[in-house]
């Protein structure tokens, strides 16, 4: 069972190979068995699962199958799901029960997932490592050979990715906001894509930075990302940013092939101090869509130099704002003061770990009076700037292709001493988010030491289908195949 896709799991249920109890029975007991070791996973709903999967197996013997009947899935602890605790990976919100169910999750019920658990991640979404989680780092299911460190997953979504490359879920929701599907998808070995903001609902997702959050999926392939955003897409008026589009078969555009296709490389994603295995494997990738029919082109971006340090300007503006509800009287845990003052310090000291602290107050000072216009609407301006880059660019090629993250996952503890080094891990994944346009990573090889690399596909406004088909293409040339040494079902 663990070594099926998503899809190829599907269509074993709709035959009735096995049932949807036995396979998510099997995942149950993978999680047991590897979830002490990963962390992966901060709740686990075992009963809920089982139910669902009968509910599902009810469906599936009726042949009332939907898009994901009997599929399990792991939820990030982001996601409101309704009766099962979410925790934003924080403290102030650990004994928070949500009463309603995000749209999200919603919708991924509707069409017959089961859900396994909630998955870990730094605490409200901040952070490239997964290590800012009040519930303990999520350990990578990758090692390097003959060293036993344990390595970092990525993040924020690190428990997603390394619930799906450890093989305990067939898929995961996730968030991104800077990176946080496609770092951790590169790091994982695995496939994960950011849909154009606006394609996934955000109601019901815990917020970070509103005009940067957008959900989407992590899963084992392409294929398997785009039956998954296939449900969790679509129009919700609870959003005022949902885009009101149909939502197309991108299960479908992954067959559709690249030929005539042009492909963009743009110049500013290439440094001197870039590593020698990274521009090999952007090369190798770029060699693969050629032979693939596709023309590739040299293309400029030239405000992405900027991108970084914008971008650490309007996220933390974004979260000191977002995060100001939680004082312990509207939200979340109350820690108790003399007066109401006191109150509200006791309860944001004791209930924010020292990242959101941090981004807090660097949000609070670039919205202060005095330096509103100096740093935060001067980069929304560059933001503006950014998007018109690829506004322009797009007009002469259908997509373009990056490396996803700068290294491949580093060890538990290396770069955490110096926040600047670890926000650098985003500088390739964060102008998608300041522009809104999608974004899919795909495990394309393996570094000197044999951990996964991956590569970024980024596409026009509301055209995942271009994406989907320029990943599975980059998929089929790489036949990537390589697993990590701590999985279930190996």
């Amino acid at each position: 069972m663990f070594s099926l896709t998503l899809a190829g799991a599907r269509a074993a249920l709709r035959r009735r190979d096995f049932s949807a109890r036995e396979l998510t029975a099997a995942y149950l007991g993978a999680i047991e068995a590897l979830n002490p070791k990963l962390n992966a996973f901060i709740t686990v709903t075992s009963e809920l699962a089982l139910r669902q999967a009968d509910a599902a197996d009810t469906a599936l013997a009726r042949g009332e199958a939907e898009n994901l009947t009997g599929i399990p899935l792991a939820i990030k602890d982001l996601f409101c799901t309704e009766g099962v605790r979410t925790t934003a990976g924080g403290r102030i919100l650990a004994p928070f029960v949500p009463p309603y169910e995000s749209t999200v999750t919603a919708n991924l019920l509707r069409d017959g997932a089961v859900f396994l658990g909630k998955a870990n991640l730094d605490e409200f979404a901040m952070g490239s490592s997964n290590m800012t989680s009040a519930f303990g780092p999520v350990t990578n299911p990758w090692t390097r050979p003959g060293d036993a460190s344990p390595l970092v997953p990525g993040g924020s979504s690190g428990g997603s990715a390394a619930a799906v490359a450890a093989r305990l879920a067939l898929g995961a929701t996730a968030t991104d906001t800077g990176g946080s599907i496609r770092q951790p998808a590169s790091f994982c070995g695995i496939a994960g894509i950011k849909p154009t903001y606006g394609r996934c609902s955000r109601w019901g997702i815990v917020a970070f930075a509103s005009s940067l959050d957008q959900a989407g999926p992590v899963a084992r392939t392409v294929e398997d990302c785009a039956i998954l955003l296939g449900s969790m897409a679509g129009h919700d008026p609870k959003d005022s940013t949902s885009a009101d589009r149909p939502v197309p078969d991108f299960a479908a555009a992954c067959q559709r092939g690249v030929k005539g296709l042009r492909i963009g490389v743009p110049r500013e994603y290439r440094s001197d101090d870039m590593p020698p295995e990274i521009e090999a494997l952007w090369q190798q990738g770029l060699a693969w869509l050629r032979e693939a029919g596709a023309e590739t082109v040299d293309v400029s971006l030239p405000h992405t130099k900027y991108g970084l340090a914008t971008y650490y300007i309007v996220a933390p503006a974004e979260a000191s704002s977002n995060l100001a509800r939680y004082d312990g009287v509207r939200f979340g845990a109350r820690t108790e003061g003399a007066d109401l003052t006191e109150m509200y310090e006791s309860t944001r000291a004791a209930g924010f770990g020292a990242e959101v602290r941090r981004r807090i107050l660097i949000g609070t000072y670039v919205l202060s009076a005095g330096y509103y216009d100096a740093y935060y609407l001067r980069a929304q301006k560059v933001r503006a700037l950014i998007l018109r880059d690829f506004t322009e660019v797009f007009a002469r090629v259908d997509a373009l292709l990056t490396p996803t993250a700068p290294s491949a996952a580093f060890a538990q503890g290396e770069r955490m001493d110096d926040p600047v080094k670890m926000y650098l891990n985003d500088v390739f994944t964060v102008p998608a988010n300041m522009s809104g346009i999608p974004g899919l990573s795909v495990p394309a090889g393996l570094d000197a030491q044999g951990l996964p690399l991956g590569l970024q596909v980024l596409g026009k406004p509301f055209d995942e289908e271009t994406v989907f088909a320029v990943g599975a293409a980059l998929e089929r040339a790489a036949g990537f195949t390589a697993l990590p040494s701590l999985r279930a079902g190996g």
